[in-house]
Protein backbone atom coordinates (compact mmCIF):
# COMPACT_ATOMS: atom_id res chain seq x y z
CA UNK A 1 0.00 0.00 0.00
CA UNK A 2 2.68 2.37 1.01
CA UNK A 3 4.39 1.29 -2.25
CA UNK A 4 1.32 2.29 -4.48
CA UNK A 5 0.64 5.67 -2.46
CA UNK A 6 4.36 6.55 -3.15
CA UNK A 7 3.71 6.68 -7.14
CA UNK A 8 1.00 8.88 -6.29
CA UNK A 9 3.02 11.07 -4.74
CA UNK A 10 5.89 10.78 -7.32
CA UNK A 11 3.30 11.04 -10.26
CA UNK A 12 1.83 14.01 -9.17
CA UNK A 13 5.44 15.74 -8.98
CA UNK A 14 6.05 14.48 -12.44
CA UNK A 15 2.41 15.76 -13.75
CA UNK A 16 1.52 12.57 -14.95
CA UNK A 17 -1.12 9.70 -13.90
CA UNK A 18 1.17 6.59 -13.10
CA UNK A 19 -0.53 3.47 -14.46
CA UNK A 20 0.74 0.08 -12.25
CA UNK A 21 0.59 -2.91 -13.80
CA UNK A 22 1.05 -5.95 -11.25
CA UNK A 23 2.92 -8.62 -12.85
CA UNK A 24 3.65 -11.90 -10.75
CA UNK A 25 7.35 -12.70 -11.08
CA UNK A 26 6.21 -16.73 -10.47
CA UNK A 27 4.89 -16.42 -14.41
CA UNK A 28 8.04 -14.92 -15.47
CA UNK A 29 10.03 -17.15 -17.76
CA UNK A 30 13.37 -16.40 -20.16
CA UNK A 31 10.93 -17.26 -22.89
CA UNK A 32 7.83 -14.95 -22.09
CA UNK A 33 9.49 -12.01 -20.46
CA UNK A 34 9.45 -9.76 -23.13
CA UNK A 35 5.80 -10.68 -23.95
CA UNK A 36 5.13 -10.15 -19.75
CA UNK A 37 6.80 -7.09 -19.43
CA UNK A 38 5.94 -5.31 -22.72
CA UNK A 39 4.68 -1.75 -22.34
CA UNK A 40 6.28 -0.82 -19.32
CA UNK A 41 8.00 1.92 -19.17
CA UNK A 42 9.75 1.54 -15.94
CA UNK A 43 10.08 -2.12 -13.87
CA UNK A 44 9.96 -1.88 -9.82
CA UNK A 45 11.18 -5.18 -8.22
CA UNK A 46 9.74 -4.68 -5.20
CA UNK A 47 10.28 -6.29 -1.39
CA UNK A 48 9.29 -9.71 -0.35
CA UNK A 49 10.67 -12.81 1.49
CA UNK A 50 10.91 -16.37 0.45
CA UNK A 51 11.21 -18.56 -2.77
CA UNK A 52 8.73 -17.57 -4.51
CA UNK A 53 8.96 -16.33 -7.99
CA UNK A 54 12.42 -15.88 -7.17
CA UNK A 55 13.50 -16.78 -10.34
CA UNK A 56 11.19 -14.49 -12.27
CA UNK A 57 12.51 -11.59 -10.25
CA UNK A 58 16.06 -12.16 -11.61
CA UNK A 59 15.09 -12.64 -15.36
CA UNK A 60 12.89 -9.56 -14.81
CA UNK A 61 15.86 -7.62 -13.86
CA UNK A 62 17.85 -8.97 -16.23
CA UNK A 63 15.38 -7.78 -18.99
CA UNK A 64 15.43 -4.28 -17.86
CA UNK A 65 19.18 -4.18 -17.49
CA UNK A 66 19.78 -5.31 -21.16
CA UNK A 67 16.90 -3.42 -22.81
CA UNK A 68 17.37 -0.17 -20.90
CA UNK A 69 14.12 -0.41 -18.95
CA UNK A 70 14.15 1.83 -15.93
CA UNK A 71 14.74 -0.23 -12.90
CA UNK A 72 13.76 0.27 -8.96
CA UNK A 73 14.85 -2.41 -6.88
CA UNK A 74 13.33 -2.14 -2.88
CA UNK A 75 14.87 -4.28 -0.03
CA UNK A 76 14.61 -8.08 -2.16
CA UNK A 77 14.18 -6.20 -5.45
CA UNK A 78 17.88 -4.91 -5.01
CA UNK A 79 19.14 -7.64 -3.89
CA UNK A 80 17.89 -9.65 -6.71
CA UNK A 81 19.95 -7.33 -8.55
CA UNK A 82 23.05 -8.36 -7.43
CA UNK A 83 22.15 -11.68 -8.21
CA UNK A 84 20.96 -10.89 -11.61
CA UNK A 85 24.24 -8.93 -11.92
CA UNK A 86 26.55 -11.67 -10.09
CA UNK A 87 25.12 -14.66 -12.26
CA UNK A 88 24.98 -12.78 -15.82
CA UNK A 89 27.93 -10.17 -16.15
CA UNK A 90 30.43 -11.52 -13.46
CA UNK A 91 29.58 -15.28 -14.78
CA UNK A 92 28.77 -16.51 -10.94
CA UNK A 93 26.64 -19.76 -11.77
CA UNK A 94 24.22 -20.30 -9.03
CA UNK A 95 24.83 -17.24 -7.15
CA UNK A 96 22.25 -16.97 -4.77
CA UNK A 97 21.13 -15.35 -1.52
CA UNK A 98 21.85 -17.64 1.46
CA UNK A 99 17.95 -17.04 2.38
CA UNK A 100 16.77 -19.49 -0.82
CA UNK A 101 19.77 -21.50 -1.43
CA UNK A 102 21.86 -21.85 1.77
CA UNK A 103 24.45 -24.43 -0.01
CA UNK A 104 25.26 -22.03 -2.51
CA UNK A 105 29.00 -21.28 -3.89
CA UNK A 106 28.13 -17.60 -4.40
CA UNK A 107 26.53 -16.05 -1.53
CA UNK A 108 26.89 -12.80 -2.65
CA UNK A 109 23.52 -12.44 -0.47
CA UNK A 110 24.57 -13.29 3.37
CA UNK A 111 22.94 -13.25 6.54
CA UNK A 112 23.99 -9.96 8.72
CA UNK A 113 26.87 -11.10 11.15
CA UNK A 114 24.42 -9.47 13.99
CA UNK A 115 21.27 -12.07 12.20
CA UNK A 116 23.18 -14.84 12.63
CA UNK A 117 23.16 -15.53 16.17
CA UNK A 118 19.14 -15.17 16.39
CA UNK A 119 17.38 -18.09 16.62
CA UNK A 120 14.13 -16.28 17.04
CA UNK A 121 13.33 -14.83 13.97
CA UNK A 122 10.16 -12.98 15.19
CA UNK A 123 11.15 -9.20 16.31
CA UNK A 124 14.87 -9.76 15.11
CA UNK A 125 15.16 -8.16 11.88
CA UNK A 126 17.09 -4.52 11.20
CA UNK A 127 14.73 -2.62 11.70
CA UNK A 128 14.59 1.68 12.12
CA UNK A 129 15.67 4.22 10.69
CA UNK A 130 19.66 3.99 10.07
CA UNK A 131 22.26 6.74 8.11
CA UNK A 132 23.65 6.26 4.83
CA UNK A 133 26.94 7.66 3.15
CA UNK A 134 26.07 8.54 -0.51
CA UNK A 135 28.96 9.45 -3.13
CA UNK A 136 29.27 12.10 -5.08
CA UNK A 137 28.77 11.88 -8.78
CA UNK A 138 26.62 9.09 -8.54
CA UNK A 139 22.47 8.51 -9.82
CA UNK A 140 21.99 8.10 -5.92
CA UNK A 141 23.79 11.71 -5.11
CA UNK A 142 21.67 12.96 -8.23
CA UNK A 143 18.96 11.71 -6.57
CA UNK A 144 18.93 12.81 -2.82
CA UNK A 145 21.62 16.05 -3.13
CA UNK A 146 22.66 15.00 0.24
CA UNK A 147 26.40 12.65 0.91
CA UNK A 148 24.14 12.20 4.29
CA UNK A 149 20.59 10.46 4.39
CA UNK A 150 18.56 8.35 6.34
CA UNK A 151 16.31 5.68 5.91
CA UNK A 152 14.02 3.12 7.41
CA UNK A 153 14.98 -0.34 7.41
CA UNK A 154 12.87 -4.36 7.63
CA UNK A 155 15.21 -6.87 6.37
CA UNK A 156 17.71 -9.79 7.75
CA UNK A 157 20.06 -10.27 4.74
CA UNK A 158 22.37 -8.28 3.32
CA UNK A 159 24.98 -7.38 0.33
CA UNK A 160 28.46 -9.71 1.14
CA UNK A 161 31.09 -7.52 0.94
CA UNK A 162 33.17 -10.28 0.29
CA UNK A 163 32.11 -9.52 -3.79
CA UNK A 164 31.74 -5.83 -3.59
CA UNK A 165 35.48 -5.77 -5.49
CA UNK A 166 34.42 -8.26 -8.47
CA UNK A 167 30.76 -6.61 -8.94
CA UNK A 168 32.23 -2.89 -8.79
CA UNK A 169 35.17 -4.00 -11.11
CA UNK A 170 32.69 -5.44 -13.69
CA UNK A 171 30.68 -1.63 -13.16
CA UNK A 172 28.03 -2.12 -10.59
CA UNK A 173 28.67 0.87 -7.97
CA UNK A 174 27.99 0.69 -4.30
CA UNK A 175 27.03 4.32 -4.11
CA UNK A 176 25.19 4.26 -0.89
CA UNK A 177 27.02 2.60 2.39
CA UNK A 178 26.34 2.63 6.08
CA UNK A 179 28.94 4.56 7.43
CA UNK A 180 29.48 2.19 11.02
CA UNK A 181 28.91 -1.42 9.43
CA UNK A 182 29.92 -0.76 6.15
CA UNK A 183 26.35 -2.48 5.18
CA UNK A 184 25.64 -1.65 1.15
CA UNK A 185 22.86 0.32 0.97
CA UNK A 186 22.51 1.76 -2.36
CA UNK A 187 23.65 -0.22 -5.59
CA UNK A 188 23.75 0.99 -9.28
CA UNK A 189 24.67 1.06 -12.94
CA UNK A 190 26.24 4.21 -14.43
CA UNK A 191 26.14 2.78 -17.91
CA UNK A 192 22.23 2.18 -17.67
CA UNK A 193 19.85 5.42 -18.12
CA UNK A 194 18.22 4.57 -14.21
CA UNK A 195 19.18 1.65 -12.78
CA UNK A 196 19.26 1.22 -8.65
CA UNK A 197 18.47 -0.64 -5.72
CA UNK A 198 18.36 0.18 -1.99
CA UNK A 199 18.19 -2.14 0.86
CA UNK A 200 15.79 -0.24 2.68
CA UNK A 201 12.31 1.22 2.29
CA UNK A 202 12.09 4.68 0.86
CA UNK A 203 8.10 3.92 0.51
CA UNK A 204 7.62 4.51 4.34
CA UNK A 205 8.93 7.80 4.11
CA UNK A 206 6.71 9.14 1.07
CA UNK A 207 4.02 11.61 1.86
CA UNK A 208 1.97 14.26 -0.13
CA UNK A 209 3.90 17.09 1.01
CA UNK A 210 7.50 15.27 0.89
CA UNK A 211 7.42 12.37 -1.45
CA UNK A 212 10.44 10.31 -1.36
CA UNK A 213 13.29 11.35 -4.21
CA UNK A 214 13.76 7.73 -5.51
CA UNK A 215 10.09 7.43 -6.61
CA UNK A 216 10.22 10.82 -8.21
CA UNK A 217 13.12 10.24 -10.15
CA UNK A 218 11.88 6.71 -11.23
CA UNK A 219 8.96 7.82 -12.46
CA UNK A 220 10.54 10.94 -13.87
CA UNK A 221 12.89 8.48 -15.74
CA UNK A 222 10.07 6.53 -16.89
CA UNK A 223 8.27 9.63 -18.27
CA UNK A 224 11.10 10.30 -20.64
CA UNK A 225 11.05 6.20 -21.65
CA UNK A 226 7.85 6.53 -22.41
CA UNK A 227 7.94 9.39 -24.56
CA UNK A 228 10.88 8.11 -26.20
Amino acid sequence: KSILESFIHAGAMNEVKVNVVNVHSENITTENVNEQLAGLDGLLVAPGFGNRGIEGKIVAVQYARENKLPFFGICLGMQMAVIEFARNVLGLKGAHSVEMDPNTAYPVINMMEEQKRITMMGGTMRLGSYPCAITKDTLAYKIYGHTDISERHRHRYEFNNEFLAQVQEKGMVASGVNPASGLVEIVELPSHPFFIGVQYHPELKSTVESPAPLFVHFIAAAKVYANK
